[in-house]
């Protein structure tokens, strides 16, 4: 026998089931689904991903949009015992078909975008597409979405047991999956719950896509209490404080350059957003400036900058922001990322390998670090053996202030976020080497509102920015296509004879 693990994300969902069975679990567009409704549904989808023909499965594939069927097909997944693959349906269908096989999924549980998607993977999966509206349904081995009895109550879970597997980019341009344990979820919601007082009366924002791991964070956090969670559509940033207003939120959470893209709306006016209690940032760097004029527009709105890779379960630090102490604190105009979360260890290393008490990479260890990643050939850049224990390099140089928390200064390699999304330069390098007439790339970054955005140089024959871009969405999502192409005869290089990055950086800068 197993002890239940009282806040494994499917768990959570069943104590927001008995505390508000008539509440809104759940709102997308105009369509709410109560918890007792999402729950039935739930049920129903997991009896058809049992029934599959390849067998109970040990994955499932979630491939689509952000609607009810998404959603319900997570929760549907968790109930199975299955670990969740989210996937988008806008991804190039290579790197869907990549991510589908590392994972060792076995059915899919699908929308109409997520069928279009599927087939140009030209895999063969059972497939689970409930509402079925268009296409051949030739194409796939289509289970009913009712192809079995609805599951009687959900399957525990035990510790090692996988919850989700996450996909980050890797410099050989194969995706790196990130496989979580129902045991790291349980740890980090209990601290959730131990540091907000989050309750059935709020309404979550869900701005983030499915398959970003911050959207587990909206869900069982508001799960977990009976909440409500409202998915954002993208027309909502043309008025983001009406849309709020409209919703009665209660709980934001984005990443940082959501601020930029509502200022430039006009919807960053003090007090604009008054019902907001609680602002949660993650996934890129956030400045103060935007802080504090977030904090200007809510009030009334605790706001934390929240910091973790995904190998780390969702987040490790936080910190709440102080419009009079948090500048002072900040370095290069970034705001703190806190202090570690309770039951880990962390260390900073420098240069040389060895600890130091001031700054240097941050290494963590303890209950949420991931075990490995799917492929074990990825462990070896990313762990480190340090006085007898396994750390995870989490490769951003940190400084240690005066009062204990930290503050970010960096990354000490090539990986850098956009909007959000983790990308490795060498994966953009690799993937404009792969198009017609270029023999060599180099992808540099430039600041770009609170964010970054690419600028490759590539020598070879020169191409139209247009017919780069269309080779490049082939391979690599939209949110990664670099916003600008520059040809050279020939890379500048450094007194090491290797490619300038520094200088094609300054360049690209400069516009």
């Amino acid at each position: 026998m197993h002890a239940t693990l009282r806040n494994a994300p499917h768990e959570r969902f069943l104590r927001g089931l008995a505390t508000s069975p008539k509440g809104t679990a759940l709102r997308v567009g105009a369509e709410a689904v109560s918890y007792e409704e999402l729950h039935e549904l739930a049920l129903r989808r997991a009896g058809a991903l049992l029934a599959s023909p390849t067998g109970p499965p040990r994955a499932v594939g979630v491939l689509a949009a952000k609607g009810i069927e998404a959603y319900a097909g997570i929760l549907a997944t968790l109930y199975t015992g299955a670990a969740v693959v989210p996937l988008h349906p806008d991804f190039p269908a290579v790197r869907t078909r990549r991510m589908l096989q590392a994972s060792r999924v076995s059915v899919v549980l699908a929308d109409d975008a997520g069928l279009s998607a599927l087939a140009e993977t030209e895999l063969d999966l059972p497939v689970v597409a409930p509402g079925r509206t268009g296409g051949a349904d030739s194409r796939f081995r289509m289970l009913p979405a009712e192809a079995g009895p609805a599951l009687d109550a959900p399957r525990p879970a035990r510790a090692d047991d996988l919850a989700y597997v996450l996909f980050t980019s890797g410099s050989t341009g194969r995706p790196k999956g990130v496989p979580i344990s129902h045991g790291s979820l349980d740890h980090y919601f209990r601290l959730m719950d131990g540091r907000y007082d989050f309750a059935p009366d709020d309404v979550f924002s869900q701005a983030t896509e499915v398959n970003f791991d911050c959207a587990m964070f909206d869900l069982f956090c508001a799960w977990g209490a009976g909440a409500a969670v409202h998915a954002v559509p993208a027309q909502a940033y043309l008025d983001l404080p009406a849309f709020i207003a409209e919703r009665k939120m209660t709980v934001w959470f984005s990443t940082p350059s959501a601020v930029a893209l509502t200022r430039r709306r006009g919807g960053l006016r003090p007090d604009s957003m008054p019902t907001l209690r609680w602002s949660f940032f993650a996934g890129e760097a956030l400045l103060c400036s935007d802080t504090d004029d977030w904090q200007a527009a809510a009030p009334g709105s605790a706001v934390e900058n929240l910091y973790g890779p995904t190998e780390l379960t969702i987040t490790i630090t936080g910190h709440r922001w102080s419009s009079e102490l948090s500048p002072k604190q900040s370095v290069n105009g970034i705001v703190p990322i806190g202090t570690v979360h309770e039951g880990h260890d962390h260390l900073l290393l420098s240069e040389d390998g060895k600890a130091s008490g001031k700054e240097g990479e941050l290494c963590v260890t303890g209950p949420q670090m991931m075990a490995g990643y799917l492929n074990p050939a990825d462990d070896a850049a990313r762990f480190i053996d340090h006085s007898g224990r396994r750390w995870y390099r989490t490769g951003d140089r940190v400084r240690r202030l005066d009062n204990g928390e930290l503050a970010y200064c960096g990354r000490l390699d090539a990986q850098v976020q956009v909007q959000g999304w983790r990308v490795e330069l060498a994966e953009v390098d690799d993937a404009i080497r792969a198009c017609d007439g270029v023999i060599d790339a180099a992808t540099v970054t430039r600041p770009a509102g609170s964010g970054v955005e690419l600028v490759v140089y590539y020598t070879g024959v020169p191409a139209s920015p247009d017919v780069l871009a269309r080779q490049l969405r082939q391979v690599l999502p939209s949110g990664l296509l670099p916003r600008q192409y520059h040809h050279l005869d020939a890379f500048p290089l450094n007194a090491n004879r290797k490619v300038d990055r520094r200088k094609l950086a300054e360049q690209a800068a400069k516009g």
